[in-house]
């Protein structure tokens, strides 16, 4: 029997009050996609592993959660929740705090030492994954659990890719991090760590691989001309925020200049308010309602007290002294200069203007289709050469944790299909239960059976995915 998605009154309840008003006629259930679900990079089933919640099971929560997603308590802390902002119940009182309570069944699963299930059968194929961020660690999880052999190869030190050198220990403490990777390579994944893949092909050969997931961060910090005396301190952010691994820490003084309008600039101007600076600056040469970093980031460095210098850019850099021109924007949105100059002092400037990611290991390879910096995919995340499939930061999509676990999982499905001579073909999705159409279709239902109001007792029609239209 499917699980309830709601918790409901007790059947005796309307019977001892005598509420309400009594109909015969039964309700009809139809299948609706949750925009939550709809709404969710990572494809969580969140309806599913809620109900579960709701009831105080929580392991059986977590293991529904983790069917799609293998590092809830990671995901809890650094995603970005979109599923809340396409949430039924914010348009009666708030959205359910579902990231909330993802990272309490991640937190309780590492305190209760839950293990994934033992694998069932293995398939004899070996797939290489090519990076130990995010995109990669799911993809190397799910192709695992479905039963074939997975190397990671790693470049760096250790695992986590972006999750661990590009977001700060204040919003990942590493030790959450530290025990969700492990639960993954416990199910048998082999993690190959300082081994840089300088060429795909020749290692898919030389080591006997069938088919190869890349998952590559963007690690390259981009640059921009600025003119600077020889005593300018001039940093780039993921050079700072990767020095803070380490045990010596950045120093950055007492005054900090951070240029740059997304997230990764707030993460920095964050960690100098934490290194000590008294003052952390963050230049942007737009508007905050242009600015791509998420509002709520932004309210919690103001709130920390980090300042921001909108419609500015940076001209030049001398010793404790950064020149700054006003911008204003025109017609289209795009800033133009003013000729209007001013002055801050600055002990350093930290760029945070973007990040590249390094395609050397793709030299040589034919048939592939490379754009704008990233790798062109099919719609299976297959690159042009058979085989070989991409996801995170290396093709075309936003950059974030929840994406790239998104990616690695459907591209575990496609390598699984592919690797068994066939073609992966996805549920067709239910329409989404949106809230005008939930209310819509009780309303009418009410109509047609001459029901009273709800308040007056009368039963809603169920939507069956939708918690009743409202989630």
């Amino acid at each position: 029997m499917d699980h309830p998605f709601a918790i409901t009154l007790d059947t005796g309840t309307s019977l001892a009050n005598h509420t309400g008003s009594w109909r015969t006629s039964r309700p009809v259930y139809v299948d609706r996609l949750p925009p939550c679900n709809h709404a969710c990079p990572a494809g969580e089933n969140i309806q599913a592993w809620l109900s579960h919640a709701e009831a105080g099971e929580y392991e059986a929560a977590w293991r529904v959660l983790t069917q799609d997603n293998p590092m809830p308590a990671v995901m809890g802390r650094v995603c970005y929740h979109p599923c809340e902002t396409a949430c039924n119940r914010a348009q009666i009182d708030e959205a359910v705090g579902i990231n909330s309570v993802e990272r309490f069944l991640g937190d309780e699963a590492i305190k209760q030492g839950w293990k994934f299930s033992p694998l069932e059968t293995e398939s004899g194929k070996r797939v290489l994954v090519v990076g130990a961020g995010p995109s990669g660690l799911s993809a190397a999880y799910h192709l695992r659990r479905l039963g074939h052999e997975v190397e990671i190869f790693e470049a760096g030190p250790l695992a986590g890719g972006m999750m661990r050198f590009g977001i700060p220990k204040y919003r990942l403490p590493r030790d959450v991090l530290d025990a969700e990777i492990a639960r993954i390579l416990d199910l048998g994944v082999t993690l190959n760590l300082n081994v840089k893949v300088v060429n795909i092909l020749e290692t898919m050969i030389m080591r006997g691989f069938h088919a190869a997931f890349l998952a590559v961060g963007a690690h390259i910090a981009k640059r921009a001309y600025i003119p600077a005396g020889e005593a300018a301190k001039i940093l780039d952010a993921i050079a700072v925020l990767r020095s803070m691994e380490g045990e010596a820490k950045p120093l950055l003084g007492r005054r900090v200049v951070v240029y740059g309008g997304g997230n990764t600039a707030l993460d920095v101007a964050r960690t100098a308010k934490r290194l000590g600076a008294t003052d952390a600056i963050i230049v942007y040469r737009r508007t905050r309602d242009r600015m791509p970093a998420h509002d709520f980031e932004l309210e919690e460095a103001l709130e920390e007290g980090v300042m921001m210098k909108w419609l500015s850019t940076i001209k030049r850099m001398d010793d404790g002294v950064i020149t700054v021109e006003k911008m204003v924007l025109d017609a289209t949105g795009f800033p133009q200069p003013t000729g209007e100059f001013e002055t801050l002092e600055a002990d350093s400037l930290v760029l945070a203007l973007g990040q590249d990611v390094d395609l050397s290991l793709l030299n040589g390879v034919p048939e592939l289709n490379i754009k704008d910096g990233v790798v062109q995919v099919g719609a299976n995340l297959m690159t042009g050469y058979p085989g070989i499939f991409a996801g995170g930061d290396m093709v075309p999509a936003e950059r974030t944790v929840t994406v790239a676990v998104g990616h690695g999982k459907k591209a575990a499905r496609h390598i699984d299909a592919w690797l068994r001579g066939g073609a992966y073909e996805p549920a067709p999705r239910h329409e989404i239960a949106a809230f005008d159409q939930a209310q819509r279709l009780v309303l009418c239902r009410r109509a047609e059976n001459g029901a009273p109001d709800a308040r007056n007792g009368a039963p809603a029609r169920n939507i069956r995915g939708g918690h009743a239209g409202t989630r």
